[in-house]
Order: structure tokens, then sequence, then C-alpha cells
């Protein structure tokens, strides 16, 4: 830390002691703050900055050893070095000092030298300690920004520069007299080879963010594709050439002056982090490339899960498209499904993953009917009872298609129960009320609504009107009390989202049967 911006506090109830300590400190740059008070002690250091105190140990309204030990049993304080200044030289008393928390002794009269000597060595070690208290609160903060991020981590949800910007505002000085952080961060990002470059700062603890139309990436001499550099420079040391020249446009546009800062740089990603309140070190740029590279890494973690879900994706829809080989009928069914069991436990509140989940995992409900003879399921006019009991036999079927896997708990149990009723009139197991699975119980209004819908070889398709009709009044095969309530309200509340859904994914005419 620069000495023009230490502050010392010199504490003595002789005024010509004072004007000696700031003949000594003043013209080495240091800022000095007397007072002829002990009592003003407490209030000066936790109302300002000070960086050492200088204290007179035999003062009449209340002696040395009482300020310092009110001063280290403060936890605001405590940090604080003293130096005791005193005529008395006794081990005993040396001993009462060290007690109340004395980091130092000077004995009157004092050398100016010796005085100098001591003050710039206690100063470098509250520099140091302050930058190791600063580190571990950092660490505690970033711990906990780090866990509040995992706890909500969804793939599908996740935005890099929202991310970033959380980084960045943890990163970024929140007031004037915490010295160890940037008062300003600029990133730039890539896609495509087009770049774009913000500007964050913070002020009252909320982060103002600024698009700059100026391309920075052109004075930069980035690294290959997939490594990446760190750098840093202090204003008057000769630095890092490439940060030079960055503040050099930044200056020559009029956008800041520049004392010091950080640099990441990547082929894809670039952060600076410039106007520390003091002079960096190679620790804080290893600092910005821990949290750059902790952003990426969830960015890297991010790209996979979706890819790994994209896969998962194509894998439903390709054992669906086999289940649906020999029914001819099918069309978009299976899609809508899925689609209107996700607006229904949309509707009924349920959690974001369950919705997600629904909507892919509903689509395999009819899966076991692979093992159904296409003869049956071709078959144009009414089925026999012995087939009836072959098609009912398709929950089973399909549940053990699914297998076991805990990614496809839902799809086996909504494959095993979407026939299932609320009376307990349905199959394979005549389950009843809330013994049948939530997403069961969704899927089976889905279900009935969508078949209700299409046309069939054996039966025209009803309108919207017709089938709201049937599942809310009930006919022979359908009734009210086949379905959840809750499920029947949800339905009440989305019934033009159905009829919308329905025409957007409507069959092709191709598909369709008069």
């Amino acid at each position: 830390m620069d000495a023009a911006k230490q502050t010392i506090l010199c504490v003595d109830d002789e005024l010509v002691n004072l004007k000696v300590l700031d003949a000594v400190l003043s013209p080495r740059g240091y800022q000095v703050i007397m007072t002829q008070n002990p009592r003003e002690v407490s209030s000066i250091v936790e109302k300002k900055p000070v960086d050492l105190i200088l204290l007179d140990v035999m003062m009449p309204e209340m002696d040395g050893y009482t300020v310092c030990r009110h001063i280290k049993e403060n936890p605001q304080t405590r940090h604080i070095p003293v130096v005791m200044i005193t005529v008395l030289s006794s081990k005993e008393d040396r001993i009462k000092g060290i007690d109340a928390g004395a980091d130092d002794f000077i004995t009157k009269p004092f050398d100016q030298e010796l005085v100098l000597a001591r003050v710039r060595m206690l100063l470098k070690m509250k520099s140091l300690n302050d930058r190791l208290n600063h580190g571990y609160h950092n660490i505690i903060r970033l711990t906990s920004f780090g866990e509040e991020i995992l706890k909500d981590f969804s793939a599908k949800d996740f935005r890099f520069f929202e991310i970033l910007s959380g980084v960045v505002k943890q990163v970024l000085r929140q007031s004037g007299d915490i010295q160890d952080n940037p008062l300003i961060v600029i990133v730039g990002t890539s896609h495509k080879k087009h770049w774009e470059w913000y500007q964050f700062e913070s002020a009252f603890n909320e982060l103002y963010q600024t698009r700059l139309n100026i391309r920075i990436q052109e004075s930069l001499a980035l690294p290959a594709p997939g490594d990446s550099q760190v750098m840093f420079f202090n204003e008057g040391e000769s630095g890092e050439s490439r940060l030079r020249d960055l503040v050099r446009m930044l200056e020559s546009e009029s956008l800041l002056s520049v004392r010091n800062g950080i640099g990441y740089l990547s082929p894809e990603l670039c952060v600076f982090s410039l106007n520390y309140g003091r002079d960096v070190t190679v620790y804080d740029a290893s600092v910005l490339k821990s949290l750059v590279m902790q952003s990426l890494f969830l960015k890297s973690l991010s790209n996979q899960i979706l890819e790994t879900e994209d896969a998962l994706e194509h894998t439903v829809r390709a054992l669906v498209r086999a289940s649906e080989a020999n029914d001819e009928d099918k069309g978009n069914h299976v899609i809508r499904v899925g689609a209107f069991s996700a607006l229904l436990a949309e509707t009924l509140g349920m959690p974001g993953s369950f919705v997600r989940s629904i909507w892919l995992q509903a689509q395999m409900h009819d899966v076991g009917m692979v093992r159904i003879p296409a003869q049956i399921l071709r078959k144009a006019g009414t089925l026999s009872d012995t087939e009836k009991a072959v098609i009912r036999k398709h929950p089973l079927f399909g549940a053990e298609i699914i297998g076991s896997h805990p990614r496809f708990r839902m799809a086996r149990s909504i494959a095993l129960t979407h026939h299932e009723r609320w009376d307990g009139s349905g199959y394979p197991h005549n389950l009843k009320g809330e013994k049948i699975p939530i997403e069961g119980r969704i899927v089976c209004l889905a279900d009935h609504y969508d078949s209700m819908r299409r046309t069939r070889s054996y039966k025209p398709a009803m309108s919207h009107e017709q089938a709201v009709h049937v599942i809310l009044e009930g006919d022979e095969s359908c009734r009210p009390d086949h379905f959840d309530p809750r499920i029947l309200k949800a339905f009440r509340l989305a019934l033009d989202r159905f009829a919308s859904l329905f025409r957007r994914l409507e069959d092709p005419p191709a598909v369709r049967r008069s």
C-alpha cells in the first residue's frame, strides 16, 4: 500500500510531542491525525481508517494502557498496530503494555530514524494482515455465492453472462475504504467472432453495467484457441505490454484513467479488473483467474448437461417411434400428451423440474404398445374381450421395457399408471385416489383429452367443446370421478390453452382420417 494513503493516529496530552511526531511523519507522506484527549481514540478509529497508533502512556485522564486495551478488545479495531511511546523502561511496565495488547515500544526521547523504521515495519505487517483478512472474507463470500449458484443451478435456465455478472459484483469495490478490490471491471464475450464489451461499476451495493461501443479486441493479441493468459500491471512499472495497449485505448476514448489492473484473456472471454486501491500482485491475478475459471466450468457443465439432455430426448423419441410401428394412427399424439401433461403440471404449481420431466417422459406412456400384436392395433371393428385383455397389458409391458433406471423413474410410473382411475376402476392394478402417483393422474387426463380429439379407424374426432363436456360432465365410458378433482380444476383453468396447444400440434392432413 502506498505510504501517502496510510494514516497514523498520534495520541499525547502534550501538544509539543504531537508536533514533533507530525514533523517526523508528514514529510514522509503519512497522513497524521493528532489528539490530546485519549477518550477520543475509540470514536476516531471507528469512524476513520487508521493504519497505526502512536500512543503515549502517561496521560492524566486515561493512561495509554487503558486506551490500548479498549482498542484491542474491539473486534473492529484490534487489528490496528499500537506503539507505546513512554519514558517508562522497566520490565514490569513493558509487561503491562504487552498485556494491554501493545505491538511495540519506543522509549522517550526517541530517535527519528528508529521511529520511522518501526513505523515502516508495523505498517507493512498491517498491510499483509489486512490482505490476509480480506482474502479470508473474500473466500467466505465467494464460497457462499458459489453455494447459492449451485443450489439453484439448472442447465436449461443457465445464463452465463448472468453468472459472470454475479461474480463481477462480488469482486468490485463496494466502498471507498476497501483498497483490495477494483473499482471497474470490463468484460468482453465472443460468439462466432462477434465481440460485445461491457463495463461494470458498483455503487451503493448496486451493479451498474454499460455497453461499450469500442472494438477492444483489436488492440489485444489473443491466445490461440483452447489457451488463456493472465497478466497484471501497476503504474510506474514496465508491466505487460498488451495491458498497456488496452489502457491507452481506454484513456484515448476518455473512458477512464487506469492506475493498475489485471487481465484474463482467451479467444472467447476477456476480463479486466482495473484500479485497485493498492498495487496488484501475481496473487490477485490468480484470484481473478480462479473466479473466471469457475464461471467457465459452470458454462461447460451446462453445455454438457444440455448435450446429454438432447441425447436423452433423442433416445426417448426413438423409443416412442419404435412403439408406434404397429399403430398408423398415432400422429402427434405422444407429443401432445407430453405438452398437455406439462401444461397441467404448470397449472397445478408443480416445480419447473417436474414440468420439464413430465413433458418428456409422458411421451413414453404407451411404449408398451410395441408388444401388442399389429392385427389388434389395426383392427377397424370392435375388439373382443380377449383382445381388450391383451391391450390392457400394455402398461405392464411399458414399465418392463423402460426398466428401473432412476432417470426414467417418472416414465416408468406413467407407463404403469396412466390408465388407473381416481375411483379405482382403472387398470392394471385398480389403484384408487392418492395411491396413484401424481404423474399418472396428470397423464390420465391428458391422454383422455387427446384420444377424444383424434380420428381413429373406429371413431371420429371430437371437437374441443365435446371433449371438455365429456371430461367434465361424463358419458357412457368416461366420468368426472375417473380423474383427480385437483387435476380437473387445473384442466378447467387451462381450457383455452388446451385448445391452442392442440391446434398448434395438430396432426398433418396425411395422418388424419375422415
